[in-house]
């Protein structure tokens, strides 16, 4: 068995004394593990770094079998942004959650998404807000998507201005007003309302998604959230 594809790496460890096992975010291929012969090594350690692109080709005997993957570099990202702690935190943050994803499962809209994200890190202004929709759609993927179409109370479909923390569907501003200190905020840049959310707002999107990653993802694991996902709700809090 072989294959071959672009990838994010996910996360390494050490295997042995000489060897390690990543995981890699492909399009076509979704999540997958394999054996790095001689990952450990000077050359490879900067190489096998998560958030960093690479090109893969994995062999295997059996389609079940672990396999081997031979590793190129494609895009170091990581050196590019290691000595600013906030795009590296976001960085961090979605190969994290990413290798949530179960594996071996095509997930080609949270890659290319991941991508978006990637390109866009040295924009202050732009990656923080890329990073709730990515978090968005990985909630999608999962199957705990927010319902944002229209109001669950009376149907409207602008003015949406909450998110009820328990169905997860929007509420509009009018039918939200006697229960605002119950609902979630829902930033105007999350359905489209909006094009420029102020860090404000994309801290509100990140408490957002982070509720419902808790109780659908985090919580059922027994894991909490990453904390350079904690870090960069911090530098957005006191942004402003």
């Amino acid at each position: 068995m072989e294959w071959q594809g672009d990838g994010l790496i996910l996360n390494t460890r050490k295997h042995g004394e000489s060897s390690a096992i990543i995981d890699v975010l492909t399009r076509d291929k979704g999540r997958h593990t394999g054996l790095v012969r001689g990952g450990r090594s000077r050359t490879m350690r900067p190489v096998l770094q998560a958030g960093n692109l690479v090109n893969v080709v994995w062999r295997a005997r059996l389609e079940d079998h672990l396999g081997a993957f031979s590793v190129d570099p494609h895009r170091m990202i990581v050196a590019g942004i290691i000595d600013d702690v906030h795009r590296l935190a976001a960085l961090t943050t979605i190969t994290t959650l990413a290798s949530l994803l179960p594996e071996r499962e095509p997930h080609p809209r949270i890659y290319e998404a991941s991508l978006l994200l990637i390109e866009h890190l040295q924009d202050d202004a732009i990656w923080p807000a890329v990073l709730v929709k990515w978090e968005m759609g990985l909630l999608e993927e999962l199957g705990f998507g927010l319902d944002l179409s229209k109001c669950a109370v009376s149907g409207d479909t602008t003015g949406l201005s909450h998110v009820s923390p328990r169905t997860g569907r929007a509420v509009c501003a009018r039918e939200a007003e006697p229960w605002q200190d119950k609902l979630l905020a829902l930033p105007g840049f999350v359905t489209g309302a909006s094009s420029t959310p102020t860090r404000a707002e994309v801290a509100q999107g990140l408490k957002l998604t982070g509720h419902f990653l808790a109780r659908h993802i985090f919580e059922p694991r027994g894991v909490s959230a990453p904390e350079q996902r904690k870090r960069i709700l911090r530098w957005l809090d006191l942004a402003d």
